[in-house]
């Protein structure tokens, strides 16, 4: 595979003949004029070398190895400081910040290019070597969706995350993924969230760990909820993909379980994000339209690389009618086991709503929350089983 090199440098000139040099020893360029540019290329592109100039405005080149070193996707990629500072205190500066390398402007191509592959050469050995140091806690990750709006998905998310902490005691977080779609946080008596909407607008170098963990809202239920906005305006930001890998990166570091709530359908966020669910939770209702809808919906996961057995189809009888088929039939015309059953119960919701609660804590012994926690107790087991 063509190995990427990453240069970020203000002067064109610079980028123009360094980046022609190093094209024509077989590598893949790509460029940056500014140190924040540089930081999100970074991140985006996951470059094998960085190739960074020392001397740039408001962000100067240690600043930004201060930065990729901090941040979990670059702390382990090569970085040479490229740059005209001869002094003997500026090259320490430049090791002491994390750099890899130091070389002096001007300076002739050959050597250039033993630099950029002895620094190459020393990175590939050093991923080939076993990794013994321990490993940070990754938590288990639950991603709930449907194959259309309107079936419960987020309701049902925060009762399997208020069961996952009332059963585990562990740190167990609720994120709801679709901003401009946020319901909890009305039922919730939170309006006005903004957390989700700022971490995706920003760059991807600004999803940090820190960042992340102060946007988590502690609930009397004991979960921790990252909150979308209920603005259709925001709705624009399911594009940013990348946010949406780092952001679920820092959650899966913050917790033991990781709640998703992914709304309906399968945007491209949620297909990038659902390979990383070790849980994938269906929810759907007895109308034939839903189901022929979620019968595609899982053939599309399973596309996508989620295990078929992996996947816990819920029927959530919402309303108490004629209209909904027998779960028999709708387990026939699914062709896919139901792993839980809800029962209408129209008024401990709206009970629920009230008391700014998950539903299960509102009747601890109530046939809902028994059913929920059937749910429950298989992620939990799934969890154990994976371990």
């Amino acid at each position: 595979m063509t190995e990427k090199i990453l240069i970020v440098d203000d002067d064109v000139d610079t980028l123009r003949l360094v980046g022609l040099m190093l094209q024509r020893q077989g590598y893949q360029i790509s460029a940056a004029t500014n140190g924040k540019q540089g930081l999100s290329k970074a991140i985006e592109e996951q470059p094998d070398l960085i190739l960074l100039d020392v001397m740039m405005p408001d962000m100067d080149g240690y600043e930004v190895t201060r930065q990729l070193r901090h941040n979990p996707v670059t702390a382990a990629t090569p970085i040479m400081l490229f740059t005209a500072k001869t002094q003997l205190d500026d090259k320490v500066a430049g090791f002491e910040v994390g750099a890899d390398d130091y070389l002096i402007k001007p300076t002739h191509p050959s050597e250039l290019q033993a630099h950029v592959k002895a620094l190459l050469t020393r990175s590939a050995q050093r991923d080939q070597k076993p990794v013994t140091a321990p490993q940070e806690n990754h938590a288990h990750i639950v991603g709930v969706l449907a194959a259309r709006g309107g079936l419960g998905v987020s309701t049902i998310s925060m009762n399997i995350a208020a069961g996952l902490f009332a059963r585990s005691k562990s740190d167990v977080v609720l994120a709801e993924m679709v901003p401009g779609k946020g319901t909890l946080g009305l039922d919730l008596g939170m309006p006005n969230q903004k957390a989700l909407v700022e971490i995706l607008s920003g760059s991807p170098s600004e999803v940090t760990r820190e960042r992340v963990k102060s946007a988590l809202i502690p609930h009397i239920s004991g979960v921790k909820l990252l909150l979308a906005s209920e603005h259709p305006s925001d709705m624009h930001l399911t594009d940013q993909v990348s946010q949406y890998e780092l952001l679920l990166d820092r959650l899966a570091a913050l917790a033991r379980f990781v709640v998703l709530d992914l709304g309906s359908g399968l945007p491209p966020f949620v297909q990038k994000l659902l390979p990383a669910c070790n849980d994938c939770v269906v929810v759907l209702e007895g109308a034939p339209n839903t189901i022929l809808h979620t019968k595609s919906l899982i053939d599309d996961l399973v596309k996508l690389g989620v295990k078929k057995e992996g996947i816990a189809v819920l029927l959530n009888n919402r309303i108490r009618s004629d209209t909904q088929l027998p779960y028999t039939l709708v387990q026939e015309k699914l062709e896919h086991p139901i792993a839980m059953t809800l029962t209408p119960a129209p008024e401990l919701l709206t009970q629920a709503t009230r008391m700014q609660t998950a539903a299960i804590l509102c009747q601890p012994d109530g046939i809902t929350a028994q059913q929920i926690l059937k749910l429950v107790d298989h992620i939990i087991k799934s969890e154990a089983d994976g371990k």
